[in-house]
């Protein structure tokens, strides 16, 4: 067996339509200096999509609280070069987080531009939908921005439901982890095992 092939949990290579190779990860501490000097190359819409406002950067204590999810609540992968953290380019975060006293998560995906149109969004939708699902959450859920329609199709495409958000401009969509069986096993198979 190759080291390639014993990959840590949650660890796994995959070849884009372009034929780059990537590295799905974990979030690690030493990519906080990197996802703050690949934030300026993001565009602004880019960015506003994802935190639904307007940021000009990335700060150094937000960069830390991105690379320091609590293990107990939040789940963060990263879509990077398959270099060591720290080295390595982001291209794409992929985060969830339970929600305090509740069976429910809310997820943020952002995939720059650079690697965008591959299937990157719904392959990382997935992974987050295992991780509820692991921890036998009852619900997924995500604020998405009314006009961006690549997020609403692919959440749509994994079970996700549309509801009425309680911000003008803002659609809510769900995914009861109950009901919802059949979307991950779309997902291509992962040369890991993960825990």
């Amino acid at each position: 067996m190759t080291p390639r092939e014993r990959l840590p949990p949650w660890y796994e290579y995959k070849r884009l339509l372009n034929g780059r190779e990537v590295l799905i990860r974990p979030i690690r501490q030493e990519d906080a200096e990197v996802l703050r000097a690949g934030f300026g190359l993001l565009y602004p819409e880019e960015i506003r999509q994802r935190f639904l406002y307007a940021i000009k950067e990335l700060t150094p204590e937000a960069a830390a609280r991105l690379v320091r999810p609590d293990p107990e609540r939040e789940f963060a992968l990263v879509v990077s070069e398959p270099l060591p953290p720290g080295e390595a380019l982001i291209g794409a975060v992929a985060r969830v987080a339970i929600a305090p006293e509740k069976r429910e998560a809310e997820f943020a995906i952002l995939v720059s531009h650079f690697i965008s149109g591959m299937g990157l969004g719904r392959h990382l939708m997935l992974r987050l939908v295992r991780w509820a699902k692991r921890k036998q959450l009852d619900r997924l859920y995500g604020d998405v921005l009314e006009h961006n329609t690549a997020m609403l199709g692919l959440a749509e495409s994994v079970g996700f439901h549309r509801q009425i958000a309680d911000t003008p401009g803002l659609v809510r969509v769900t995914l009861d982890l109950a009901q919802q069986g059949a979307a991950e096993t779309g997902a291509t198979g992962a040369s890991t095992a993960e825990t």
